[in-house]
């Protein structure tokens, strides 16, 4: 009895070895951390798969727990003054500092996009609280942190929208004063997703006559930027990394356009390109934009285009794929050149690296200034893993790196 006892300890043991265990690369820092909290996720992706094909609930609904279970109560305390306010019909939580200001002295302002690929995330998560009061404390700023609406539930280009309304809310003459925000000194940053909005809010602002105050600096951690190329260096050798596989990202941005599945298979494949792609694919073209110690041994081809175009309406996917604001890599040249500085991001260990260093790429050949950090050890999503027992030294690395650009350029 007791041999078959050790028997199955041994068995049970080899099998949690073997779930828990992911191939992650030595160079990265805190390895078996990141495996655990990885096993985490796979394990709550796979109980979302099951959910969804039992039809008891949508994918993203199960994979909202997370979101759910990193909630706080976004309170006022003794240094950052914290309210819920409504910026033209949009959920916001506004961060300001406590301490009183000096005579005639305005504040920089950050207005902060979480990540979450349209999906899932809130601006009331732990570690983007934690983020804006340590923006308010450190920069003397006004954080201002968007609750812009998630898919499934609302599709492109509700995202885009309601995070377009509340920076042109902001931005006018009545609510700077208000908040006592130097209408020169207003940033606009995001991570993943959140970058993605972040770039393609500031594009299209630029191009809006009408609008007298701009941005001054856009930050942008590991942003998302296209959708027109799944097949990147970087999607495929980060194809099976922790936190963001390919197949997540790739579910991300068929939800972001529409819940019929077909799109992501499609996606998938990266066969999903109409023949409105075809001229646009020059933009994301990795061969021209990625320096050659990122395309490494990886060779190009063209996405396959549709022979036919589909008979869907003008909002449909492959409208939505190819418009600026869902894949903001794909505007010409003269929409980048008035762009304000931009601080970019991209870590190694991640899909979406290739779309960040592209942009940056992209943006110095337009004449704009840009800072690129390349964390060579690092992994998407890692700021966020601020909070205990999910807290990494490249978190604060990265956190404090971030922070220090915008002091020296805000």
């Amino acid at each position: 009895m007791r041999s078959k006892g050790v028997i199955l300890f041994l068995v049970l043991g080899a099998f949690t070895a073997y779930y828990v265990y992911s191939p992650i690369p030595d160079d990265i820092e805190e390895r078996w951390k990141l495996m655990l909290t990885d096993c985490f996720f796979r394990s709550l992706s796979n109980l979302a798969d099951i959910s969804e094909l039992l039809g008891l609930k949508d994918y993203m609904g199960v994979m909202m727990f997370i979101t759910f279970a990193e909630r706080v109560v976004t309170a006022s305390d003794e240094r950052v003054q914290v309210a819920d306010e409504l910026f033209d019909g949009v959920e916001v939580v506004v961060y300001q500092p406590r301490q009183e200001r000096e005579a005639g002295e305005m504040r920089r302002a950050i207005i902060y996009l979480h990540g979450g690929g349209w999906c899932l995330g809130s601006s009331r998560m732990g570690p983007y609280d934690l983020l804006a009061r340590q923006m308010v404390t450190e920069l003397n700023a006004v954080v201002v942190s968007v609750e812009y609406r998630l898919a499934p539930a609302h599709h492109f280009p509700v995202q885009f929208e309601d995070v377009y309304h509340v920076v042109k809310h902001f931005l006018r003459t009545d609510v700077l004063d208000h908040y006592k925000v130097d209408p020169g000194r207003v940033a606009i940053s995001g991570d993943s997703a959140g970058g993605n909005l972040a770039v393609a809010v500031t594009q299209q602002l630029q191009l809006d006559p009408e609008q007298p105050v701009k941005l001054k600096v856009q930050a942008l951690i590991y942003p998302v930027l296209q959708a027109l190329d799944l097949n990147t260096p970087s999607y495929q050798q980060n194809q099976h990394m922790p936190i963001l596989p390919r197949t997540l990202m790739v579910r991300f941005w068929s939800l972001y356009f529409s819940s019929d599945k077909s799109l992501f298979w499609a996606m998938m494949a990266n066969d999903h390109n109409s023949p409105e792609s075809a001229a646009l694919l020059k933009f994301v073209n990795w061969s021209t934009f990625l320096p050659e110690s990122y395309r490494q041994a990886y060779n190009y081809s063209t996405p396959p285009i549709a022979a036919t175009k589909t008979s869907e309406s003008s909002n449909g996917p492959s409208h939505s794929i190819t418009d600026p604001r869902a894949s903001p890599l794909l505007v010409p040249d003269d929409v980048l050149r008035p762009l304000p500085k931009a601080y970019v991001v991209t870590c190694e260990y991640d899909v979406l690296r290739d779309d960040g260093i592209m942009y940056v790429t992209r943006l110095r050949q337009a004449g704009v200034e840009v800072t690129h950090e390349h964390y060579s050890s690092g992994f998407h999503g890692a700021l966020m893993f601020t909070v205990w027992p999910t807290d990494f030294a490249i978190a604060q690395r990265m956190t404090k790196n971030y922070i220090l650009w915008l002091k020296q350029n805000l």
